[in-house]
């Protein structure tokens, strides 16, 4: 139950592996994926109080009004608290000045929200019992972070009902509930992502794209690469302005990072962008 690579012709790298007496892939080139709901399921942050830390009086309100401004200002927390929003050991409080005890478990229910914009369709280009490559499509974010907690490739592969290995190709611990993705590819970017259906091809695959990234950092450095990338990443961007010439006509750090009229930037002050 290792990884296999990915076939790049599925219809015929399929026969030849049937007539060589291999198990044939899965079914490929299939389009899944569930329409959002309006608003997602919200979002819990949990914290402990530790009384040394606290430079005020220890009450409910004071906390998070001194550590987390950003997110809102007092009077936004005090409507969260009295909301019903936030709960002390498990019981809610609604009472903003209640004073804390050292190792009380805070936890802070958001509201659930609607997400912005993200397509919500996901092709398979490979399936087998150990990996899934989707093309994932550009305006997806891969996993939960920021305003993006719903909308991305991991709910729905957790909703998706996939045929996971069999129970005599691996031992039960090995097995996952759904795949997981072992890489990232950032939102904006469109492209094939990598996806593990067990805890095994997991540690693998996740191992290969370290080692690619490894040996890209010693070819920067100038130092000699002893193995062979297993898995290899190539980018590719379609602009508008830079001719048709063939030659290296220019080139511009990393110095932003962000988006910028809809291009998604990275901030490494080692590479360039360049347009040839």
């Amino acid at each position: 139950c290792t990884p296999k690579a990915v076939f790049s012709h599925p219809t015929a790298d399929a026969m030849a592996v049937a007539a060589a007496g291999e198990t044939p892939p899965l079914q490929a080139n299939y389009v899944f994926g569930r329409a959002w709901p309006d608003l997602n399921e919200g979002l819990s942050y949990t914290d402990t109080f530790r009384g040394a830390d606290a430079e005020t009086t220890a009450s409910l309100i004071n906390f998070y009004s001194e550590n987390y401004k950003s997110s809102a200002p007092l009077p936004g927390w005090i409507h969260r608290i009295r909301n019903g929003q936030i709960t002390v050991d498990g019981q809610v409080v609604t009472d903003p000045d209640m004073i804390l005890r050292e190792g009380s478990k805070l936890v802070y229910h958001r509201l659930a929200w609607k997400e912005p914009f993200a397509p919500h369709l996901l092709q398979v280009l490979y399936e087998d019992d150990d990996m899934v490559a989707l093309n994932k499509p550009s305006g997806l974010q891969v996993l939960p972070k920021g305003i993006f907690q719903q909308r991305t490739v991991l709910a729905q592969l957790q909703w998706k009902e996939w045929k996971m290995p069999p129970s005599s190709c691996s031992k039960r611990k090995n097995v996952q509930l759904h795949p997981v993705p072992v890489h990232r590819l950032g939102r904006g970017t469109s492209g094939l992502l990598l996806c593990a259906k067990t805890k095994l091809a997991k540690v693998q695959l996740a191992s290969y794209f370290a080692e690619g990234a490894a040996n890209a950092e010693k070819k920067r450095d100038g130092t000699e690469v002893g193995k062979e990338r297993k898995i290899s990443k190539f980018y590719r961007a379609l602009v508008t302005g830079c001719g048709y010439s063939t030659h290296r006509i220019g080139s511009l750090p990393w110095s932003c990072r962000g988006t910028l009229c809809g291009m998604f930037l990275r901030e490494a002050s080692h590479e360039q962008s360049v347009c040839s």
